[in-house]
Protein backbone atom coordinates (compact mmCIF):
# COMPACT_ATOMS: atom_id res chain seq x y z
CA UNK A 1 0.00 0.00 0.00
CA UNK A 2 2.57 2.41 0.69
CA UNK A 3 4.54 1.66 -2.51
CA UNK A 4 1.02 1.89 -3.84
CA UNK A 5 0.53 5.60 -2.74
CA UNK A 6 4.20 6.51 -3.71
CA UNK A 7 3.43 5.27 -7.32
CA UNK A 8 0.65 7.64 -7.39
CA UNK A 9 2.51 10.45 -6.24
CA UNK A 10 4.71 9.45 -8.81
CA UNK A 11 2.10 9.88 -11.09
CA UNK A 12 0.38 13.28 -10.39
CA UNK A 13 3.82 14.82 -10.64
CA UNK A 14 5.02 13.06 -14.15
CA UNK A 15 1.91 13.59 -15.77
CA UNK A 16 0.74 16.77 -14.00
CA UNK A 17 4.35 17.97 -14.10
CA UNK A 18 4.76 17.24 -18.12
CA UNK A 19 1.69 19.60 -19.01
CA UNK A 20 3.90 22.39 -19.28
CA UNK A 21 6.87 20.35 -19.91
CA UNK A 22 7.59 21.87 -23.64
CA UNK A 23 7.50 25.69 -22.37
CA UNK A 24 10.05 24.43 -19.02
CA UNK A 25 12.10 22.49 -21.61
CA UNK A 26 12.46 25.64 -23.48
CA UNK A 27 13.93 27.39 -20.45
CA UNK A 28 18.06 27.05 -19.51
CA UNK A 29 18.67 24.50 -17.42
CA UNK A 30 21.81 22.68 -16.01
CA UNK A 31 21.48 19.66 -16.29
CA UNK A 32 22.96 16.87 -14.18
CA UNK A 33 25.24 14.17 -15.88
CA UNK A 34 23.29 11.12 -15.55
CA UNK A 35 26.03 8.51 -15.97
CA UNK A 36 23.27 6.08 -17.19
CA UNK A 37 24.82 2.99 -18.56
CA UNK A 38 22.41 0.63 -20.17
CA UNK A 39 25.69 -1.96 -20.45
CA UNK A 40 25.22 -2.13 -16.24
CA UNK A 41 23.07 -5.32 -15.94
CA UNK A 42 23.02 -5.00 -12.12
CA UNK A 43 22.44 -0.94 -12.30
CA UNK A 44 19.11 -2.00 -14.46
CA UNK A 45 18.20 -4.23 -11.94
CA UNK A 46 18.16 -1.56 -9.67
CA UNK A 47 16.42 0.47 -11.57
CA UNK A 48 13.64 -2.23 -12.35
CA UNK A 49 13.31 -2.89 -8.48
CA UNK A 50 12.63 0.97 -7.51
CA UNK A 51 10.20 1.01 -11.07
CA UNK A 52 8.06 -1.53 -9.89
CA UNK A 53 7.66 -0.40 -6.28
CA UNK A 54 7.70 2.79 -6.69
CA UNK A 55 6.35 3.68 -10.33
CA UNK A 56 4.15 0.38 -11.53
CA UNK A 57 1.20 1.65 -9.63
CA UNK A 58 0.21 4.45 -11.68
CA UNK A 59 2.69 4.13 -14.98
CA UNK A 60 2.69 1.40 -17.75
CA UNK A 61 5.82 0.01 -19.92
CA UNK A 62 3.21 -1.29 -22.96
CA UNK A 63 6.16 -1.38 -25.09
CA UNK A 64 7.94 -4.14 -22.30
CA UNK A 65 6.99 -7.32 -21.33
CA UNK A 66 8.01 -8.96 -18.94
CA UNK A 67 9.67 -11.81 -20.52
CA UNK A 68 11.53 -9.61 -22.79
CA UNK A 69 12.71 -7.68 -19.63
CA UNK A 70 13.66 -10.98 -17.93
CA UNK A 71 15.84 -11.72 -21.08
CA UNK A 72 17.86 -9.01 -20.78
CA UNK A 73 18.10 -8.46 -17.22
CA UNK A 74 19.46 -11.94 -16.54
CA UNK A 75 16.17 -12.49 -14.55
CA UNK A 76 14.52 -15.95 -14.69
CA UNK A 77 10.47 -15.83 -14.39
CA UNK A 78 10.30 -16.77 -11.58
CA UNK A 79 12.72 -14.08 -10.28
CA UNK A 80 10.23 -11.55 -11.88
CA UNK A 81 6.76 -12.90 -11.49
CA UNK A 82 7.84 -12.64 -7.91
CA UNK A 83 9.47 -9.89 -7.33
CA UNK A 84 8.41 -7.61 -10.05
CA UNK A 85 4.97 -8.41 -11.23
CA UNK A 86 2.01 -6.98 -8.95
CA UNK A 87 -0.43 -6.13 -11.55
CA UNK A 88 -0.58 -9.87 -11.78
CA UNK A 89 -0.21 -10.19 -15.67
CA UNK A 90 1.34 -13.40 -17.58
CA UNK A 91 4.60 -13.48 -18.48
CA UNK A 92 4.62 -12.52 -21.85
CA UNK A 93 2.42 -9.50 -21.55
CA UNK A 94 3.51 -5.82 -21.22
CA UNK A 95 4.25 -4.31 -18.19
CA UNK A 96 0.64 -2.24 -17.79
CA UNK A 97 -0.32 -0.33 -14.75
CA UNK A 98 -2.80 -2.04 -12.40
CA UNK A 99 -4.34 1.81 -11.42
CA UNK A 100 -8.16 1.35 -12.49
CA UNK A 101 -9.23 2.16 -15.54
CA UNK A 102 -11.22 5.43 -15.91
CA UNK A 103 -10.65 5.87 -12.39
CA UNK A 104 -7.30 7.99 -13.45
CA UNK A 105 -8.95 10.99 -15.18
CA UNK A 106 -11.15 11.26 -12.45
CA UNK A 107 -8.83 11.20 -9.53
CA UNK A 108 -6.16 13.63 -11.17
CA UNK A 109 -8.04 15.18 -14.28
CA UNK A 110 -6.17 12.99 -16.48
CA UNK A 111 -4.30 9.56 -17.27
CA UNK A 112 -0.86 9.13 -15.62
CA UNK A 113 1.41 8.59 -18.92
CA UNK A 114 2.99 5.84 -20.19
CA UNK A 115 6.73 5.68 -19.53
CA UNK A 116 8.43 3.28 -22.00
CA UNK A 117 9.73 6.49 -24.21
CA UNK A 118 9.95 9.05 -21.09
CA UNK A 119 14.03 8.73 -21.23
CA UNK A 120 14.09 9.21 -25.45
CA UNK A 121 11.41 12.27 -25.10
CA UNK A 122 13.49 13.99 -22.79
CA UNK A 123 16.73 12.85 -22.10
CA UNK A 124 18.52 10.73 -19.30
CA UNK A 125 19.94 13.89 -17.81
CA UNK A 126 16.72 15.53 -17.73
CA UNK A 127 15.16 12.52 -15.95
CA UNK A 128 18.15 11.95 -13.60
CA UNK A 129 18.17 15.74 -12.66
CA UNK A 130 14.12 16.33 -12.23
CA UNK A 131 14.34 13.38 -9.60
CA UNK A 132 17.24 15.00 -7.69
CA UNK A 133 15.87 18.56 -7.52
CA UNK A 134 12.71 18.07 -5.38
CA UNK A 135 12.66 20.68 -2.61
CA UNK A 136 10.31 21.92 0.03
CA UNK A 137 8.26 25.09 -1.02
CA UNK A 138 5.82 26.15 1.69
CA UNK A 139 3.60 28.57 -1.52
CA UNK A 140 3.31 25.37 -3.34
CA UNK A 141 -0.11 23.67 -2.79
CA UNK A 142 1.47 20.69 -2.71
CA UNK A 143 4.01 20.95 -0.10
CA UNK A 144 7.19 20.89 -3.54
CA UNK A 145 9.02 22.27 -6.27
CA UNK A 146 11.22 21.57 -8.13
CA UNK A 147 13.88 23.18 -10.13
CA UNK A 148 14.36 21.59 -13.11
CA UNK A 149 10.93 21.66 -14.05
CA UNK A 150 9.38 24.53 -11.75
CA UNK A 151 5.77 24.72 -10.18
CA UNK A 152 5.25 20.37 -11.15
CA UNK A 153 2.92 19.18 -9.15
CA UNK A 154 4.10 16.55 -8.10
CA UNK A 155 4.48 15.47 -4.12
CA UNK A 156 8.02 14.17 -4.29
CA UNK A 157 7.33 10.01 -3.29
CA UNK A 158 11.15 9.32 -2.93
CA UNK A 159 11.66 11.74 0.41
CA UNK A 160 12.24 9.36 2.47
CA UNK A 161 14.84 7.96 0.72
CA UNK A 162 16.71 11.29 -0.58
CA UNK A 163 15.67 13.31 3.09
CA UNK A 164 14.14 16.56 2.42
CA UNK A 165 15.90 19.30 0.59
CA UNK A 166 15.44 23.15 0.92
CA UNK A 167 16.14 26.19 -1.25
CA UNK A 168 18.70 28.60 -0.34
CA UNK A 169 17.45 31.69 -2.96
CA UNK A 170 19.13 34.59 -4.83
CA UNK A 171 18.06 37.91 -3.60
CA UNK A 172 15.26 39.17 -5.77
CA UNK A 173 16.36 41.89 -8.85
CA UNK A 174 13.78 44.48 -9.81
CA UNK A 175 11.25 43.04 -11.93
CA UNK A 176 12.13 39.91 -11.24
CA UNK A 177 10.86 37.18 -8.85
CA UNK A 178 13.67 35.74 -6.34
CA UNK A 179 15.04 32.08 -8.26
CA UNK A 180 16.98 29.44 -6.37
CA UNK A 181 20.17 29.89 -5.65
CA UNK A 182 20.74 25.83 -4.63
CA UNK A 183 19.19 23.16 -2.55
CA UNK A 184 20.55 22.17 0.42
CA UNK A 185 19.75 18.61 2.29
CA UNK A 186 18.17 20.50 5.39
CA UNK A 187 17.19 16.32 6.86
CA UNK A 188 19.09 13.43 5.71
CA UNK A 189 16.65 10.37 4.45
CA UNK A 190 17.27 6.43 4.66
CA UNK A 191 19.94 7.01 1.81
CA UNK A 192 23.03 9.07 2.04
CA UNK A 193 23.54 11.71 -1.07
CA UNK A 194 25.90 9.32 -3.13
CA UNK A 195 23.72 6.34 -2.49
CA UNK A 196 20.51 8.19 -3.54
CA UNK A 197 21.80 9.27 -6.21
CA UNK A 198 22.84 6.00 -7.88
CA UNK A 199 19.08 5.29 -6.90
CA UNK A 200 18.41 7.97 -8.91
CA UNK A 201 20.92 6.64 -11.70
CA UNK A 202 19.57 3.00 -11.60
CA UNK A 203 15.89 4.41 -11.99
CA UNK A 204 17.17 6.12 -15.16
CA UNK A 205 19.31 3.44 -16.46
CA UNK A 206 16.22 1.19 -16.50
CA UNK A 207 13.94 4.00 -18.49
CA UNK A 208 16.81 4.31 -20.79
CA UNK A 209 16.92 1.13 -21.47
CA UNK A 210 12.93 0.62 -21.63
CA UNK A 211 13.07 3.73 -24.15
CA UNK A 212 15.28 1.58 -26.48
CA UNK A 213 15.74 -2.44 -25.75
CA UNK A 214 17.19 -2.76 -29.01
CA UNK A 215 20.58 -1.16 -27.72
CA UNK A 216 21.75 -3.76 -25.36
CA UNK A 217 22.05 -5.92 -28.46
CA UNK A 218 23.56 -3.23 -30.61
CA UNK A 219 26.29 -2.68 -28.25
CA UNK A 220 26.78 -6.27 -28.26
CA UNK A 221 27.00 -7.31 -32.08
CA UNK A 222 29.23 -3.59 -32.31
CA UNK A 223 32.12 -5.31 -30.51
CA UNK A 224 32.13 -8.14 -32.89
CA UNK A 225 31.59 -5.95 -35.69
CA UNK A 226 34.44 -3.90 -34.77
CA UNK A 227 36.63 -6.69 -34.38
CA UNK A 228 35.70 -8.02 -37.85
CA UNK A 229 36.61 -4.31 -39.32
CA UNK A 230 40.07 -4.70 -37.77
CA UNK A 231 40.23 -8.30 -39.44
CA UNK A 232 39.38 -7.75 -43.03
CA UNK A 233 41.51 -4.45 -42.65
CA UNK A 234 44.65 -6.46 -41.69
CA UNK A 235 43.67 -9.32 -44.42
CA UNK A 236 43.32 -6.57 -46.87
CA UNK A 237 46.57 -5.12 -45.96
CA UNK A 238 48.01 -8.24 -46.37
CA UNK A 239 46.56 -8.72 -49.70
CA UNK A 240 47.77 -5.43 -51.13
CA UNK A 241 51.36 -5.90 -49.99
CA UNK A 242 51.48 -9.03 -52.05
CA UNK A 243 49.44 -7.88 -54.95
CA UNK A 244 52.04 -5.16 -55.37
CA UNK A 245 55.56 -6.63 -54.32
CA UNK A 246 56.23 -6.93 -58.09
CA UNK A 247 55.41 -4.02 -58.84
CA UNK A 248 57.89 -1.94 -57.16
Amino acid sequence: MKHFLSGIALALGLFVGTMPAHAAEGAKVELMHSGADVRDQASLQRGARLFFNYCVGCHSLKYMRYSRMAEDLGLTEDEVMKNLNFTGAKFQEPVISHMPAGLAGTWFGKDPPDLSLEVDAKGADWVYTYLNTFYLDPKSPIGWNNTTLPNAAMPFPLWELQGLQTAQMKPAKDGESAAVEKLVLSQPGKMTPAQFQQATRDLTSFLQYVSEPAALQRHHYGIWVLLFLALFTFLAALLKKEYWKDAH
